[in-house]
Order: C-alpha cells, then sequence, then structure tokens
C-alpha cells in the first residue's frame, strides 16, 4: 500500500507540475480560456477576474504538485487536490455534455485535448487522488511546520514571478503553431490520406402537416415536401496545425499568398481588438515601422479583426503609418500573446515574435536581419534560420 501511495503522490505530482507550469508561461492564453467560459455561461461581469484567475490557477496546480512531490503539508494538499480536482471534473463532465468551449485549456497549448477527452482524464485521476485521500491520515511528515512552509513558499514565488514575466513579454516556451521557425504554409496542408471530416445528414419533409427525418437512403416519394437537410458531425477528421490564417483587404480581398509569398521581410502588427490594444508604445512602434519601409527590404503591415470605423478612430488617435487588414482574432490571438504584437515573416517563415514592451530597434533588426543575406547568427535567429544551414 505504501508503494501504491508513493506511485500515485508521484504521478499526480508530475501531472499538476507540469499542467502549473504550461499555464504559468502563457497566462494571456488562460485569461482568454477564462473569458471564453464566462461568455458561455453568461457571465461577462466576471471578465474583469480573468487575468488573476489564471495566475492563481496555475500557482495552486503548481504548488499542490511540488507539495506531493516534497511531502509537504500532506492532508492539506490532499484536500486542496481533492476539493480541485472533484470540482473540474464535474465542470468538464459539463462541458462535455454542453460543449460551449472546444478545448477546456487544461494542459494550454502544450497538449490540445476535447472535452470528452479532458472528462476521462479526469476520471482516471480520480483513482489516484481516491488512494491518496484513503491513506491521507498515514502520511509521514519528514519536515517540521515551519520548513514545510517554506518549501512551499518556493513554487508559490515563482510561479506567481513566471506568470507576471511571459504576460509582461511573451511566453518563455511557445507552444503554439505560430512559434519562431514555423513554416507556415507546411503547417497548413492537409495530407492527402488525412481522415476526412464524416457527417451525418438528414433531411426533413413534410405532408399533410405531418413531418419526417429520414436518411439518403430513405428519401420518401414526391408527395412528399422537403423541408430541410441537417448535417451532424459524426468524427471531425485531421485539422491542420494552422487553418484558419487568411489575410483580406478591408473590401474583402485575400492576399494571404501574396504576403506568404514575398521576398521582402513583413513585419506584422498585431492587434487582435483596436478598441483594447495598449498604445503606450505606438509611438516607438510608428518610428520602428516608418524605418523598416525606409530600409525598401521590408514590408509593415498591420493584422487585426477589428471594423473599418475602430481602424479609423485608431489611425486619428495614434497616427499609425501602416496599412489595416482583417484576420479572425482567435488567429490573432494565438500568433502572438501580446495586443499588441510584432511579427517578422520572410516567404512565409516566422523569423522573430516581439511583446510591444520589447519592440526591437531598427539597429538591432538591421544587425539580425537585413544587413546579412544568411541572417547573421544570434540568440534571436537560431532557431528560425536553422533551416538555411
Amino acid at each position: 500500500m505504501k508503494l501504491l501511495n508513493n506511485i500515485s503522490r508521484i504521478f499526480i505530482g508530475i501531472v499538476f507540475v507540469f499542467s502549473g507550469f504550461v499555464k504559468a508561461i502563457d497566462p494571456l492564453g488562460s485569461t482568454y480560456k477564462f473569458v471564453d467560459y464566462f461568455e458561455a455561461f453568461g457571465m461577462d461581469f466576471l471578465t474583469f477576474m480573468a487575468l488573476p484567475l489564471a495566475i492563481i490557477l496555475s500557482t495552486l496546480e503548481l504548488v499542490i504538485g511540488f507539495s506531493l512531490l516534497f511531502g509537504t503539508k500532506k492532508k492539506l494538499t490532499v484536500w486542496l487536490l481533492s476539493l480541485f480536482l472533484g470540482f473540474f471534473t464535474i465542470l468538464t463532465f459539463i462541458l462535455a455534455i454542453f460543449n460551449p468551449v472546444t478545448d477546456c485549456g487544461c494542459f494550454g497549448d502544450a497538449i490540445i485535448m476535447t472535452n470528452w477527452q479532458t472528462f476521462g482524464k479526469n476520471i482516471f485521476l480520480m483513482i489516484f487522488v481516491v488512494i491518496l485521500y484513503i491513506n491521507k491520515e498515514k502520511f509521514e511528515v519528514n519536515w517540521t511546520s515551519k520548513k514545510q512552509w517554506l518549501i512551499i513558499s518556493i513554487p508559490t514565488i515563482f510561479s506567481i514571478l513566471l506568470s507576471i514575466y511571459c504576460y509582461n513579454n511573451l511566453p518563455i516556451i511557445d507552444f503554439r503553431p505560430y512559434k519562431i521557425g514555423t513554416y507556415i504554409p507546411e503547417k497548413m496542408i492537409m495530407p492527402e490520406d488525412a481522415p476526412r471530416a464524416e457527417y451525418e445528414t438528414t433531411l426533413i419533409y413534410t405532408k399533410d402537416g405531418d413531418m419526417i427525418e429520414v436518411s439518403l437512403e430513405n428519401i420518401p416519394d414526391s408527395t412528399w415536401e422537403w423541408v430541410e437537410s441537417k448535417n451532424v458531425l459524426i468524427s471531425e477528421g485531421y485539422i491542420p496545425p494552422i487553418h484558419d490564417f487568411t489575410i483580406e483587404t478591408l473590401a474583402g480581398n485575400d492576399i494571404t499568398e501574396i504576403v506568404l509569398n514575398d521576398d521582402k521581410f513583413t513585419f506584422l502588427f498585431i492587434a487582435y481588438d483596436l478598441k483594447k490594444t495598449n498604445t503606450k508604445n505606438m509611438y516607438e512602434i510608428s518610428k520602428f515601422a516608418n524605418l523598416t519601409k525606409k530600409s525598401g527590404k521590408c514590408n509593415f503591415i498591420c493584422m487585426t479583426s477589428s471594423a473599418e470605423s475602430e481602424i479609423n478612430e485608431f489611425v486619428k488617435k495614434t497616427h499609425a503609418p501602416f496599412t489595416f487588414f482583417n484576420t479572425d482574432e482567435i488567429t490573432l490571438k494565438t500568433i502572438v500573446r501580446s495586443n499588441p504584437g510584432i511579427v517578422l515573416l520572410k516567404k512565409g517563415r516566422i523569423l522573430g515574435k516581439w511583446h510591444h514592451r520589447n519592440t526591437p530597434s531598427f539597429e538591432e533588426i538591421s544587425n539580425d536581419f537585413l544587413e546579412n543575406p544568411k541572417y547573421k547568427k544570434s540568440n534571436k535567429t537560431d532557431e528560425a534560420l536553422a533551416y538555411l544551414n
């Protein structure tokens, strides 16, 4: 029993440390997920709490995980673990039934799971939690109470500081499909042998006030009048990592291929919602945009989901010196965890990403990219340019 107890403790501890860490390095991603939940359940008035809750959640998971691994405050930890997993097991069951949000975000973007997969995962983890709960009175305490609290404070402080750092910069590890080095067109390809989505089609007919639903194989005679067709998704099939990357002019013309195949360097100013875009560093960004365009080697455009009226208001307010294009809001949130953020492309490959607080200088960009046809290697370009070697 002691061996089983230790296996349960270590296994759950590792799962919670991993889950807490991948959330801590991407607090804005967790914030977006909380907002999705609030909107799905009609609790929009709580959206202001999304970021604090994101940091609290990742910190709590990390602390529970470390406490299990190091054997600190074992009884309290098991109680918290039981309440935590019990609550989220019930929540994910509700989400699996009604599916208001397709991905629960339990492992951030590191591991994407459906709601039913998440519910199954929680049920599996509950087996180990029950073992720990039953044996909580038998835990041996190897540390004094003061030392235990001291040990617990380490992951607590670490998680909070890590979340704050990654929020004010960018995630230190990027699990999303738009990480530096990504060749976007390659991530958009649908393999020929990839499973396609499967749908079940039902036809609805009416006759003399009666209605029937039939399959395609059982279409009634011509005396019945067709009303509508229903398509129900049976199997989702393969979805490319990048499946919703489009750039359109304000008139609705698609220029995605033009941007992805341009021989010039292209800077993308990502601002998913101009009404919420931080304008504190717009002077530096505008100056940077003008210098890059004057070099003759770069394009500088904005990608936003905002309406034209909001774009005009933004330009009037900031004197932004670049052209605006439309892209899906969720796509923009996924590309870079900053509003605004800057992304550097060349022929469809992502060479750099910056938080608006870390807007690079023109000299830095020139040294790292523009002045060297092989893109002089540096800490910032190694990952992106490995494909050139």
